[in-house]
């Protein structure tokens, strides 16, 4: 009997073709533009991520505007109006407060420790007095005292000078919040068009990120700076120095998790006790300990109200690693990140779920199931 075989047909074409070549020269091309707008993107990352943050919450506020105005220009610069009013300005008179009291502040310290008259202070309480001559058989308090002084002084110096720049990100961030405003639509409508996502899960993905960004905002900006307030308050009502500036402090230690107010006011009342007015530390405690401490708890819930609320432990890392990376955008963008790989990890859970390949679209899988 006769065998006959069959020759398989020879591909001699090999994989490395024009079009592939292509393909791979596309790509690169593609990540080299995208690294070098990164480059040029970074400098102004901080004006982009608050205007970004501010474009989400005062979303109201510029439907209200458009809904009564046909021009999206003129509504989108009167809700930028708007903000810079509501928000800007009294951070402007804040800052400029802060500022002018560490200063103060500063200089008062230094020229106590210059002209000896701390030492008489303490010497007048004799619990002070003992601790201060305990430490300074440890080291030299008036000299560490005044390089605190001379370092908070440069710092506070570092700040004017930086201040110029501080002016053009505000001017950047209302720049690119205009825009925000007036092309939101042309901008989500080709975002989508580029994320590899069905519409649902992008759905999914945006109402992630702006509940994040609403939970920074009111749930730890908000109520940070309620709580700076108050501490604040407390502070110039028992006369205590620089109440702005521990005010802002305490504010912005609030923000981290594990951390809080309490940082500076149990300090505060520790030192009003020890020099003999019991009453304001004992009012001071009480103060920090169930106004500004309980706070978080019953402002929260009313700000935030249903939307995420992320755990502490991520949030800690979120929010310090941004600060540590983005600097003080990372308030926003810290907490944006862990959102987003949050929910892209949520949706490779569902996508492999039934063992199906990721490629694979949702409506597919779930036929396959129901068969």
């Amino acid at each position: 009997m006769a065998h006959t075989t069959t020759a398989e047909p020879v591909n001699n074409e090999s994989w490395w073709t024009r079009q592939h070549a292509l393909i791979v020269v596309l790509v690169a091309a593609t990540a080299l533009l995208l690294f070098l707008c990164w480059l040029l993107v970074q400098p102004f990352l901080g004006a982009i991520a608050w205007a970004l943050a501010l474009a989400v919450i005062a979303h109201p506020l510029h439907g209200w505007f458009a809904r009564r105005i046909e021009k999206p220009s003129l509504a989108a610069g009167l809700a930028v109006f708007a903000i810079f009013l509501v928000i800007v300005t009294p951070a402007i008179f804040v800052g400029h407060s802060v500022v002018r009291e560490a200063v103060n502040g500063a200089k008062a310290v230094q020229a106590g420790v210059e002209s000896g008259k701390w030492r008489e202070q303490i010497a007048r309480n004799p619990r002070l007095g003992a601790a201060v001559a305990t430490l300074e058989q440890q080291g030299n308090v008036g000299s560490q005292l005044q390089g605190i002084a001379a370092e908070v002084g440069k710092r506070v110096s570092q700040v004017l000078t930086g201040s110029a720049w501080a002016v053009v990100e505000l001017l950047l961030t209302l720049f690119v919040l205009f825009y925000f405003f007036r092309d939101r639509r042309d901008a989500l409508g080709t975002l989508r068009s580029l994320v590899p996502l069905s519409e649902r899960e992008s759905d999914e993905v945006f109402k992630r990120v702006s509940d994040t960004i609403h939970a920074t905002i009111y749930g730890t900006l908000v109520v940070a700076a309620v709580q700076g307030t108050l501490g604040g308050l407390m502070f110039w009502w028992l006369g205590l120095p620089a109440p702005i500036l521990w005010g802002a402090v305490m504010a912005l230690l609030a923000v981290v998790p594990v951390l809080g107010a309490f940082v500076v006011w149990v300090p505060a009342a520790i030192f009003l006790a020890a020099s003999g007015q019991l009453g304001k530390a004992a009012l001071l405690t009480a103060w920090g300990g169930i106004v500004v401490g309980m706070i978080d708890n019953l402002l929260y819930p009313m700000l935030v109200g249903k939307r995420l609320r992320l755990h502490t432990v991520p949030v800690f890392f979120a929010i310090v690693g941004g600060l540590t990376v983005f600097g003080a955008a990372g308030l926003v963008l810290g907490p944006v990140v862990l959102a987003l790989t949050d929910a892209i990890l949520d949706i490779w859970r569902r996508r492999t779920a039934h063992g199906q390949p990721a490629e694979v679209p949702s409506a597919t899988r779930s036929a396959r199931a129901s068969t």
